[in-house]
């Protein structure tokens, strides 16, 4: 059997401050005739510090922290998508995430053709996107639809398409951002059927969640994440009193 593990050692991550100054023209012709000593200094964000953690083989961990405590930041990076400014990263193992489910999408492509685009993006071939197609289609429940381009569709069907097409194939480590809403009772129980599955397939999973009962009821061990540090790493009833401690959220 394959050994799946992530090992991060001393990790930090910057995001650039460039990415947050303002563009547009009126916000460029203030900053010209603005008196040098008025020009605010913008800092690069901190996002992730000193991050060493190591998960094992079988180990389902939970991440827990207050809005922006670096949660998702967290998932891109162990994913690959968020490149590290300091440490070292090491990650064993074929990754499926499931966040950022609109990513893929040609609004000007139909639900079909998307079902491709995507597949393409989360690695699979063409021929394996065309064999699954039809078990997507009737996952999404979409109608019609499907065969209509994807600007004419609303949230909700977008979202939906877009996890039928996510969740069709696993990996050994799989990356979870919160509970997916997307539909009526039907499709979220389906959903939650499907993603049950997924993570009994899975070797390792790491679920983002502010769900304490689902922290309880499906990870082992919980790490609580405070502006980008970590806090705690231990049992989850322990976990949870501490993000309570540092939050003051009654929990």
């Amino acid at each position: 059997m394959t050994r799946n593990w992530i090992r991060l050692d001393n990790v930090n991550l910057h995001y650039s401050a460039v990415a947050f100054k303002e563009r547009s023209l009126k916000a460029m012709l203030a900053g010209a005739f603005a008196a040098p000593n008025a020009k605010p200094v913008v800092h690069d964000i901190h996002a992730l510090k000193n991050i060493s953690v190591e998960i094992a083989p079988g180990e389902r961990v939970g991440l827990l922290g207050h809005n922006g405590a670096g949660k998702s930041t967290f998932l891109k990076m162990v994913a690959g998508l968020y490149p590290i400014s300091s440490g070292s990263r090491q990650v064993e193992g074929t990754v499926r995430s499931l966040f950022d489910l609109s990513l893929g999408f040609e609004p000007d492509a139909t639900g079909r053709e998307n079902i491709l685009y995507r597949g393409l993006l989360l690695g699979q071939t063409p021929k394996f996107m065309r064999s699954v197609e039809e078990q997507i289609v009737a996952f999404a429940d979409i109608g019609e639809f499907i065969d209509y381009p994807i600007k004419t569709y609303s949230a909700g069907m977008q979202v939906r398409l877009a996890f039928a097409i996510s969740t069709m194939v696993g990996g050994d480590i799989l990356l979870l951002d919160e509970v997916i809403g997307a539909g009526d009772v039907t499709f979220m129980r389906r959903a939650k059927a499907r993603i049950t599955k997924l993570i009994e397939a899975s070797e390792i999973l790491i679920l983002a969640t502010h769900d304490f009962d689902s922290l309880r009821d499906i990870c082992d061990r919980v790490i609580v994440l405070h502006h980008g540090e970590v806090k705690f790493d231990g049992a989850a009833g322990a976990a949870i009193k501490e993000y309570g401690r540092l939050t003051g959220v009654n929990a």
